[in-house]
């Protein structure tokens, strides 16, 4: 008979965390910044989801000026990409985007940008060309990422690729999965199955774990406690709130696509309605994603929908960082391993959640 689990797994509506006495006098004292690897900190703890919808030149360009980062997504052949990565280091275009966001040029920018790769076929020779066009981070994307295939891929890519080239794999959802791409060789470990918007894994299969479950089980692992490999949560972050959440429950970073989808900057394919402006926005396991990659659709796990035309991304990322640092005062801490020492969650009834929402709107 299959094992049941005994306890409830959250997800981020179903918890708040309790406002605490704060000291700090400005939100610029907040440190949000998260290690990257030896060298590298993204200042926004946010990486740009490898989806064709969300994260080519014009968002990795964006998220990079940020100081968060971009994953090139890999729904192309490996020219294509690497022209991508040529597009996002050609100076021109950089100071294009400077001229636009004049405030940004105070900034210390570090050039970080990743590359989406699979774990079968052409993953190991993709890599390797597109470091070689500057990526600084390769992402082994998949979406079931405790498996035999991302284990023989990441060991491949630690031979073969320089030894200052990051490592993100993924997506896992428990800490035994967590543990083992660690021990394989990951470094950073996308953690959530089945729970974006457009994802429709836990329906199809019938697997997955609520979201700040997995971060929750995740943080447990000693590789994350020591701070040698580091949690992505990945897919159902809705708000700041989510973030601020997933980051006190362990993350160390997120991975955003539908809050990114829909700007200006992504390369979703923008129409008009009778409503306004839209832009497509799919995920990867949907019937029309895989046709567009050039290949038969199999196993369909995700939906194709679209977004409101939502204008340049530079206005969302200064909000996220805004309200991420306003949520790290609540409970008065400087800085993400203050915020876990802390964080104290509390569960919240469906009607809590109703009363936290601005039910205003729903009269």
């Amino acid at each position: 008979m299959a094992a049941i689990k005994q306890f409830d797994a959250l997800t981020y509506d179903d918890v708040l965390l309790v406002p605490q006495y704060s000291d700090i006098e400005s939100r610029k004292e907040i440190d949000i910044s998260s290690q990257l690897g030896k060298l590298d900190t993204l200042t926004l703890p946010i990486f740009a989801s490898p989806m064709d919808t969300v994260c080519e030149d014009e968002m990795a360009l964006a998220m990079m000026f940020h100081g968060g980062m971009g994953i090139v997504h890999r729904y192309m052949d490996i020219q294509s990409q690497i022209k991508v990565l040529d597009k996002v280091f050609k100076t021109s275009i950089q100071n294009q985007y400077l001229d636009k966001h004049s405030e940004l040029k105070t900034r210390d920018h570090v050039m970080l940008v990743g590359v989406a790769v699979g774990a079968t076929g052409d993953y190991l020779e993709r890599a390797q060309e597109c470091v070689k066009a500057g990526a600084t981070l390769v992402c082994i994307d998949v979406a079931h990422g405790h498996h035999i295939h991302v284990k023989r891929a990441i060991e491949s890519l630690k031979r073969n690729l320089p030894g200052d080239i990051q490592l993100m794999a993924g997506n896992v959802a428990t800490k035994q999965a967590f543990d083992d791409l660690a021990d394989w060789g990951a470094e950073i470990i996308r953690c959530n199955i089945g729970g974006g918007s457009i994802c429709t894994t836990r329906v199809e299969t019938g697997h997955g774990v609520p979201g700040l479950e997995t971060v929750i089980d995740c943080s447990r692992s000693h590789h994350a406690q020591a701070g040698n490999v580091k949690i992505v949560a990945d897919g159902g972050i809705k708000n700041a709130g989510d973030v601020v959440k997933a980051m006190a429950a362990g993350a160390d970073f997120v991975m955003l696509g539908s809050l990114l989808a829909g700007h200006d900057e992504a390369p979703g394919r923008l129409f008009q309605t009778t409503d306004g402006s839209r832009k497509e926005y799919r995920g990867m396991a949907s019937v029309e994603a895989q046709l567009a990659a050039g290949r038969k659709p199999s196993s369909l796990e995700g939906v194709a929908s679209s977004v409101p035309s939502k204008g340049p991304v530079h206005d969302t990322l200064k909000y996220l960082e805004n309200n991420i640092r306003s949520g790290f005062s609540y409970t008065g801490a400087r800085n993400i391993q203050e915020l876990r020492e802390k964080a104290v969650f509390v569960r919240q009834t469906n009607a809590g959640q109703v009363e936290s929402s601005a039910h205003i709107l729903k009269r």
